[in-house]
């Protein structure tokens, strides 16, 4: 996956050195339970790293300590830090936005200090933005799925800092568990702000071993630390850590949608609901057109997909979704049995091919399909009847990502 495989032992001497733990010992303890994110390590154990500095700070309402408190005000009460920038991503600053909506740029009312957008007319960190920064902090709890926005603002403004300013990933867990890789490498010719680099799908890397990957293989280049977190397991599922869960984003309101979402993502490039505007996004999957909701239920539980369970259900889906209904509408409504068991990108893919096969008059792909798949092959899959064979090669490229991933590891 490197650019020039000659560079190779360069780039990896530079992740080794600049993306080190900033633990004691240059390793995270494994207490089940006892989680402390990367915020609370920088201020506790590396605030060498950013005292005396003007410091920026990439956040949202997940970005916390432990006990709670904002990343914010962590940080503006810090002595020997001047925290001087706020950046807020998709969703803004407080999580509220809905998703695709134009975030402005504004004045923190709590401390006075200027917040700019990264989800208006530009996505990245500006010069003019980063005028008064010495080192940039990331602090922002994502979803373990490629087709998310956060990371991909992470990785932009690492490599729109480049040697002029420090960047810090302040590390957070992988909620749906960081030892598990799930379905295709991203084809660069559908790269986008839901998919930026070649990562698998579900991409089992808390953001700072994400970072360091995207670092150590030369896909970006910054001048990138991680402060990783001190009690954290790849197995962990996030209620495991002791960490107080809050949506990362308006429709990710539970951790079992974080878990379906890398496989009910697709059904935003199709004409049904993936459950936007109900109480339960990425959970249901619904459409007027879905007749005999209890025979496609039956024919969905008859697949024996591992971990879930199939149930019919209505909706009325609210204004300003896609699909909004004034009456309701049948559902499909996935749940789970077995997190440990479920393989979500399996589930969407095989979901989306019964449903296609068995209402051929009115399912319609809409455009973005192959932007969320990041592949054109799963459209052709599911028109040809052929998901069987691509899912056996999307295995085969998640076991290929996870090998390459492996030396960028942070934890045990």
């Amino acid at each position: 996956m490197r650019k020039t495989p000659g560079k190779s032992s360069a780039i990896l001497l530079f992740a080794l050195c600049c993306l080190q733990p900033a633990l004691p010992g240059g390793a995270a303890t494994a207490q089940g339970g006892q989680v402390r994110p990367g915020i609370d390590i920088l201020l506790s154990d590396s605030i060498h790293l950013v005292r005396g500095k003007r410091v920026g700070l990439i956040t949202n309402h997940s970005g916390r300590g432990r006990d709670g408190t904002s990343s914010i005000d962590l940080l503006f009460k810090a002595q020997g830090i001047r925290l001087t920038a706020l950046f807020g991503p998709e969703h803004g600053l407080r999580g509220t936005a809905e998703a695709g909506e134009v975030v402005s740029s504004t004045v923190d009312a709590a401390t006075g200090v200027p917040v700019f957008s990264l989800y208006a007319d530009t996505r990245v960190p500006t010069p003019a933005m980063l005028e008064n920064v010495d080192v940039l902090l990331y602090d922002i709890q994502d979803v373990g799925a490629r087709v998310y926005t956060y990371e991909w603002t992470m990785a932009l403004a690492a490599a729109a800092t480049r040697a002029h300013v420090g960047f810090i990933v302040l590390d957070r867990p992988d909620p749906i568990r960081a030892d598990r890789v799930g379905g295709n490498i991203l084809d660069p010719r559908f790269s986008s702000f839901v998919g930026q680099f070649p990562v698998a799908l579900r991409y089992g890397l808390t953001p700072g071993e994400l970072i360091r990957f995207l670092v150590g293989e030369e896909l970006i280049e910054g001048n990138v630390r991680v402060v990783p977190m001190s009690g954290y397991r790849r197995s962990m599922w996030y209620d495991e850590t002791g960490l107080a869960w809050r949506n990362p984003s308006p429709n990710i309101r539970s951790l079992n949608a974080a878990l379906l979402y890398p496989g009910t993502v697709f059904f935003e490039g199709t004409n049904l609901s993936e459950g936007r505007g109900t109480d339960a996004p990425f959970e249901l999957v619904g459409a007027p057109y879905l007749s005999d909701i209890g025979g496609l239920v039956a024919a969905l539980n008859g697949l024996g997909l591992a971990g879930v369970r199939f149930e019919p259900a209505e909706r009325t889906i609210a204004p300003g979704a896609k699909i909004a209904s004034g009456s309701p509408i049948p559902f499909v409504r996935v749940v789970v049995t077995d997190r440990d068991r479920v393989e979500p990108v399996r589930v969407g893919v095989k979901m989306l091919q019964v449903i296609h096969d068995r209402y051929p008059g009115d399912f319609r792909w809409g455009g973005s399909i192959d932007r969320l798949a990041g592949t054109d092959e799963l459209k052709a899959a599911v028109d040809g009847g052929t998901v069987d064979a691509l899912l056996a090669k999307w295995d085969a490229e998640a076991a290929t990502f996870s090998a390459l991933t492996r030396p960028y590891w942070l934890y045990p």
